[in-house]
């Protein structure tokens, strides 16, 4: 399929000016096709958020290109979604109200708009829970208004910034099975910045490893486990074997995060 997304030689530097910078990202290039699943693994540190930043158009000052359909994003774009860590539901709105909130802010009619919030929240799984405010709901449960509220307005492409972080390891699984019905009946591009290599490799179609700061892509390893997927692939040796390999990766790159994190504490 074609390439959706293009990451050309995208390199950021913060305080370049003062005595101490910070090398963030170095000459980042990769490239996603439309309708694929990739996932950022990386060292805390590497620039993988700076990256979804980067992408999401939420950080301009960078050197080289980022491309959506062969175009160079400038800032926000229509096309991308993003979904954070933090828990972003608004307390005073309901479930249908939250996931309604940028078709509200679009200025689309309060009929049309509910159709569509019912829409995903049935998708996401919260079918029943429509008129419930965020402090009724779990954890996942909110993230989950979250992930609709951003389908709602229907971008082609989903940027995922550890979305399942906060939640326990049985709940992550169980939403890593909801994510893949969503990108299964939606047929969009998902990016995932995960620190969980488990979860990256229930996912996707492809798991990129970056090195420690600054960061640069150290691998790309193809997974090429049978689709449609559930957690259930979980139990497998070939499972097993993907998750060796990228902690084999990703060991060395921790590693030096680590060193320089306590480096760094003992000189302070």
């Amino acid at each position: 399929m074609a390439d959706i997304l293009e990451i050309k030689n995208v390199s950021k530097t913060y305080n370049a000016d003062v005595n101490n910078p910070v090398h963030a990202l170095d000459g980042v290039d990769l490239n996603i096709a439309e309708g694929e699943f990739v996932s950022i693994i990386g060292p805390s540190g590497c620039g993988k958020s700076t990256l979804f930043n980067i992408i999401g158009g939420l950080i301009d000052d960078h050197d080289g290109e980022v491309l959506i359909d062969g175009h160079e994003v400038d800032g926000a774009h229509k096309d991308v979604g993003v979904v954070f860590q933090e828990e972003s539901t608004f307390p005073w709105r309901s479930t249908l109200d939250n996931v309604a909130f940028p078709l509200e802010i679009e200025g689309i009619d309060k009929a049309e708009r509910e159709e569509t919030a019912r829409k995903f929240i049935k998708l996401v799984g919260l079918e029943g829970f429509e008129n419930h405010f965020p402090a009724q709901l779990s954890g996942g449960m909110k993230q989950r208004t979250a992930v609709a509220r951003t389908l709602a307005y229907e971008p082609r492409i989903m940027l995922m910034d550890e979305p399942f972080g906060a939640l326990d390891e049985q709940t992550r699984m169980l939403l890593g099975d909801k994510m893949l019905e969503i990108w299964a009946a939606l047929n969009q591009t998902m990016l995932l910045i995960t620190h969980n290599i488990t979860e990256a490799v229930q996912l996707s179609d492809r798991v990129v490893v970056m090195s420690y700061r600054p960061g640069i892509i150290k691998e790309i390893i193809p997974i090429e486990l049978p689709r449609p997927r559930t957690s259930e692939v979980i139990a497998t040796a070939e499972f097993g074997t993907y998750v060796g390999k990228l902690w084999t990766l990703l060991r060395e790159e921790a590693s030096r995060g680590m060193h320089d994190t306590e480096k760094s504490l003992f000189f302070t």
